[in-house]
């Protein structure tokens, strides 16, 4: 039951233009197909994982610096964080790789970048790039809760269930009511049972 959702969720508006798949898109219905709800309203079994942003950042430790350009960091819709964001929740996970890779390349020490790019790359089965985005993300805000609890979905995803617990239970550590948390250990215990049941 790894297909519980998202493996995160991300809270933006959709922009009013787009391309998709080739084609320009104007309409405002076209653009809530591509919405998801927001992390306030989102149910947490449904998603399968802990929303986005990461929440403040340690002390002296700036995700976003100031002389980073505005297009890639979340401030315009049609960034390419935010566009990331929007093909990430619409499935499209190559060009929400592509996006969130043109955000990393323009803003490195955002984590918030990196961790989105960690997700597609765990989309895509590319978990060795997956393990190296979740490390730069790391090393920019620390071992967050957040991050934590995404990365033990990557194990998941591997079928490592032994990383992945090891991951969520750090990640509770930090965070022991967050309920994204709590529903991937959920998670990986059905799924440890369920593959054991198989074998």
């Amino acid at each position: 039951m790894l297909t519980a959702g998202p493996l995160w969720l991300f809270g933006c508006t959709a922009a009013k233009r787009d391309v998709t798949q080739g084609t320009l898109r104007e309409s405002a219905a076209e653009d809530a197909k591509l919405e998801a709800p927001s992390p306030a309203t989102a149910d947490p079994q449904a998603t399968g994982s802990t929303p986005v942003p990461l929440g403040p950042p340690p002390p002296g430790v700036s995700p976003r610096p100031e002389k980073q350009s505005a297009r890639t960091l979340g401030g315009d819709p049609n960034d390419d964080l935010n566009l990331g964001k929007k093909y990430f929740r619409a499935g499209s996970f190559g060009i929400a790789e592509q996006h969130f890779r043109k955000a990393v390349e323009g803003a490195p020490r955002d984590a918030e970048a990196w961790t989105g790019l960690a997700a597609a790359y765990d989309r895509l089965k590319r978990f060795d790039l997956a393990d190296r985005a979740y490390n730069q993300a790391m090393a920019i805000v620390g071992p967050t809760p957040e991050i934590l609890n995404n990365h033990g979905y990557s194990y998941m995803l591997r079928a490592d269930y032994a990383r992945a617990r090891e991951k969520f239970l750090a990640a509770q550590a930090k965070d022991p009511t967050n309920p994204y948390i709590r529903n991937n250990l959920e998670l990986l215990e059905e799924s440890a049972r369920m593959g054991k049941a198989a074998q």
